[in-house]
């Protein structure tokens, strides 16, 4: 459909011209001069649902457990891990070296609520000594047989979603946060092995790589127990020790119980959810069906067709007797809830780039340009996604083409994502204090850190051209 809004004008600046201009205007009158703004959205998008269980685990969340859940699938993954070693250990005051060190635990950290499933099913979970470095890059589908043996267990424990241990976070903004913990408790000469490396050789924890040559990390599984996948996003080694000082009054004094973390799993380390994901026959049913499905973690995506070479034609017919400027081009696309289980929801992000560049862009850990890849919120009001900012696309698309399209600037994936956001907050003050937050995104990665699942109305996609045309009468 498309409208038509004409409105005279006394003068007007045109950033972006697609038709030639000439000196055949210039002395006209300005009350001949009209303009109309041009709302298109006549556009039709189709495409395909596609299976991808090879993703780059980028993911912040640890996701453990299992769930079956009718309507969805059934989903497993468990996690491997190498650490982020700390750069100094405390030495000082240990005086009975390695053998002062007491107890240590892995502890996992998950936010409240921050879970799929049953809440009150007990479950078991065990750790385990990898035996080699990990592969980089590494995918979803990697399988950890060979990089560990069943006999090389540090640990388990069971536990439940509601009978962890509760805490409380403090943000650098002064919001508070709750979140659990499970601890699983190690043999202790992993810790003294750790500690006596680090008076021997401290190089040793100079980088991750250097590090995972001594200790190469950790194999995290569900050991027993269904129902229930968690999303922890801390897992540290923590260790408790005696500690010698003298005090001010000249007494001597041993401190038991102190807590230092000697490695950690960071952002900066390999670690990955290795993920098993069997979708529900009535999903498959739909996907057999034509209907075009997202699903994640390691699920279906969704490759279209996106119908850029009407949207540029469009604009050329419609502009061809005056001068054509494109103020905007957006795309609305709706969803539809898929009824399962565990009533798990539509992905809360989603990413729309180039099948060319899908590589490169998660490779590379790129954000998004506006020419190439697009990302949008889902708005649980309105049922739908809204992929705005698309005017530099069709720009580039144009000026690179001069309007004759490829394959590569049709042919996009549609696929879940996780998006990692930073929120600054400025204060400032004059004649009285204030202060302002903004959100800006650092991350973007596939979707493995939650269950998630929705059905794209392509049919009911608005794909919307918005632009101006400037005639002389």
């Amino acid at each position: 459909m498309r409208k038509f809004l004409f409105v005279s004008i006394i003068a007007a600046v045109w950033t972006v011209c697609f038709n030639s201009c000439t000196d055949d205007t210039i002395g006209t009158s300005i009350s001949d001069i009209q303009s109309a703004i041009i709302q298109d959205s006549s556009f039709v998008l189709t495409g395909k649902t596609v299976r991808n269980s090879h993703l780059r685990s980028r993911s912040s969340i640890q996701l453990l457990g299992n769930i079956n859940a009718q309507g969805y699938g059934t989903l497993s993954s468990d996690v491997v891990a190498q650490f982020m070693p700390t750069t100094t250990i405390d030495t000082v005051g240990v005086h009975g070296g390695d053998q002062w060190i007491d107890s240590c635990f892995i502890t996992m950290r998950v936010a409240m609520g921050d879970f799929t499933g049953d809440s009150l099913t007990p479950m078991r979970l065990s750790v385990y000594e990898l035996n080699q470095p990990l592969p980089s890059p590494i995918y979803t589908d990697f399988n950890p047989s060979g990089y560990y043996n069943t006999g090389d267990l540090m640990g388990s424990v069971t536990y439940s979603a509601n009978q962890m241990v509760r805490d409380t976070l403090v943000t650098t903004t002064g919001a508070t946060s709750i979140y659990y913990e499970i601890n699983v408790p190690v043999s202790v000469d992993y810790a003294r092995a750790i500690f006596n490396q680090y008076k021997i050789n401290p190089a040793t924890f100079e980088t991750p790589a250097e590090f995972a040559e001594f200790f190469p990390g950790i194999y995290i599984t569900n050991s027993y127990g269904q129902g229930r996948v968690m999303n922890f996003y801390d897992i540290e080694f923590v260790t408790y020790y005696r500690k010698y000082e003298k005090r001010a009054d000249d007494t001597d004094t041993i401190y038991p119980g102190t807590k230092q973390s000697y490695m950690a799993v960071t952002p900066e380390v390999l670690y990955n959810n290795n993920i098993d994901l069997e979708p529900d026959d009535a999903v498959r049913a739909m996907v057999e069906a034509g209907d075009a499905i997202v699903m994640g973690p390691a699920g279906y995506e969704v490759e279209v067709d996106f119908p850029i070479q009407d949207i540029i034609n469009n604009f050329k017919a419609g502009s061809k007797d005056g001068l054509g400027v494109v103020n905007n081009l957006a795309m609305e696309l709706p969803v539809e809830k898929v009824p399962n289980k565990y009533d798990i929801a539509p992905p809360k992000y989603l990413l729309m780039v180039k099948k060319s560049y899908r590589d490169e862009f998660f490779d590379k850990d790129t954000l998004t340009n506006n020419k190439d890849a697009f990302y949008a919120e889902y708005d649980a009001s309105t049922s739908s996604y809204i992929f705005g900012g698309m005017r530099d696309y069709l720009l580039d698309v144009m000026k690179k083409n001069g309007g004759d399209v490829s394959e590569k600037d049709v042919e996009f994936v549609i696929m879940p994502i996780d998006v990692t956001k930073f929120t600054n907050t400025t204060s400032y003050s004059y004649y009285y204090s204030s202060s302002s937050t903004s959100e800006v995104v650092t991350k973007i990665a596939p979707a493995i850190s939650r269950p998630s699942i929705a059905k794209l109305r392509l049919d009911k996609a608005k794909v919307k051209l918005v632009y101006s045309r400037q005639s002389v009468y």
